[in-house]
């Protein structure tokens, strides 16, 4: 199995850790967009990183990592599920150029920010997602260099987490590796014993020794031998991580219906047809003159219907 997340513990201190490899799940984003190599590293490492962290929800629903700036990058935007179904999305303007920094893609004049977004499936009525926002600057106003230096940034001031993260991803595969102190026993409040100190300093020293060519390259179980062969891990069940959109054509619809009947009959008289692209899947779904008045008319039109001419199969 090329796409997954192993999730284990270290039995002598309360220190967990996870390890995800996305081969097929990353291809499919990269066949729907053709991406500049910058960006495409980027969003690569917001992709594991996205899986990782969901991977300790605690409820069903999604979590949302965002990077808005001032740069020819506008944002990049990675959604993963609770089931570890994911997708991605950039907007940049312009040409970007090969050997372009995090920073000058997407934090050029330092207003940058980074934003996760906890959204449960069954939220009551009136209730907000939860969103933590942090700039993508360091305690002293420097730009952050990587998207682990933002993540990890956000987990220690959003969620009093001491997190380390290291990511890679290049046109083939995203993986990344995260080690992190549980809540009260583990987190940035010192724990009485010194033994779990002294074991989150020592696997944090050896998680730094990991190379992005091992990392992309070597399975967890491989990754776990080299690196902690001397710690008592606890392994837990592989879970699978998959590509998935949840675009469709009745959630079109239904925001076509609240741009109101006048601006989509403004659009068909200019052009004849109502077109939109999903940013994330790149499908197109389009509306005729006739699919709007059943859409005003009718309701949300069946999802039999061909997402790019609306007609009935």
């Amino acid at each position: 199995m090329n796409d997954q997340l192993q999730k284990f513990m270290f039995n002598a201190a309360p220190v967990r850790g996870e390890i995800v490899l996305l081969e097929n799940t990353w291809q499919e984003v990269l066949t729907r967009r053709n991406y500049p190599a910058p960006i495409r590293a980027v969003l690569g490492q917001m992709m594991a990183a996205a899986a990782l962290l969901s991977a300790n929800l605690k409820f069903d629903g999604a979590l949302i990592i965002q990077i808005m700036g001032d740069g020819p990058v506008r944002m990049l935007v990675v959604e993963c599920n609770s089931d570890l179904t994911l997708r991605a999305t950039a907007k940049f303007d312009g040409t970007i150029d090969d050997d372009a920094t995090l920073a000058s893609l997407i934090n050029a004049g330092g207003r940058g920010r980074c934003a996760i977004t906890l959204d449960p499936a069954d939220k009551k009525p009136g209730q907000q997602p939860y969103q933590g926002v942090v700039p993508l600057n360091d305690d002293h106003g420097s730009p952050l260099q990587s998207v682990s230096d933002i993540l990890e940034k956000y987990m220690h001031h959003s969620e009093q987490l001491e997190t380390r993260m290291w990511l890679a991803a290049d046109e083939t595969k995203a993986a990344g590796m995260l080690l992190q102190k549980l809540p009260g026993d583990g987190g940035i409040v010192p724990h009485a014993g010194e033994h779990d100190a002294d074991t989150w300093d020592r696997v944090c020293h050896l998680g730094a020794t990991l190379t992005h060519d091992e990392l992309l390259h070597a399975d967890a179980e491989t990754l776990m031998k080299r690196l902690f062969w001397q710690e008592n891990l606890r392994r837990f069940e592989p879970a699978r991580a998959r590509f998935r959109c949840s675009c469709s054509r009745d959630k079109v619809g239904r925001m076509l219906k609240m741009l109101g009947r006048d601006e989509v009959e403004g659009i068909l008289a200019e052009r004849g047809h109502v077109e939109i692209h999903c940013e994330f899947c790149n499908q197109r779904y389009e509306f005729d003159a006739v699919d709007a008045a059943q859409l005003f008319l009718a309701g949300p039109l069946s999802e039999t219907m061909n997402p790019a001419s609306g007609r009935t199969h």
